[in-house]
């Protein structure tokens, strides 16, 4: 599954979910996590629903945020787009966070990790499949 990290430095998880200036996307499996790739988020509309609106549409096909901090409107929006967000409260480390969900995948996941496992697992069609 695709989940998105709040860093400044690609090491630690140390960016508020509104205020970060890039998402770094990973895909993290039971057996194996990798960097996919960074997502900037530019500038995008004259208020704070459309700042939250856009953040939340690029990471649309991200199963969970971890973020150090996050709003409770901007939680809302992540979670209506079946996005779950994850506050660390704390600087951590984003390896060790990864290393931490592998290990909860390779046990038995809580039903809302399971769900958002199953997000990417979704086949999407087109008209071609018809």
């Amino acid at each position: 599954m695709k989940i998105a990290f709040t860093s400044s430095t690609g090491e630690m998880i140390d960016q508020h979910f509104g205020q970060t200036e890039n998402f770094l996307i990973w895909e993290v499996g039971p057996d194996e996590a990798h960097f996919l790739e960074t997502v900037q988020v530019g500038a995008h509309g004259s208020d704070e629903e459309d700042r939250i609106a856009a953040r939340a549409k690029i990471l649309s096909d991200c199963a969970i945020v971890y973020t150090m901090q996050i709003g409770g409107p901007a939680a809302a929006k992540l979670v209506a787009q079946k996005i779950h967000p994850m506050k660390t409260a704390t600087v951590v480390s984003l390896r060790e966070t990864v290393e931490r969900i592998q290990e909860v995948l390779r046990g038995n996941p809580p039903p809302w990790l399971r769900k958002a496992m199953n997000k990417s697992a979704i086949p999407s069609f087109t008209e071609d499949d018809e």
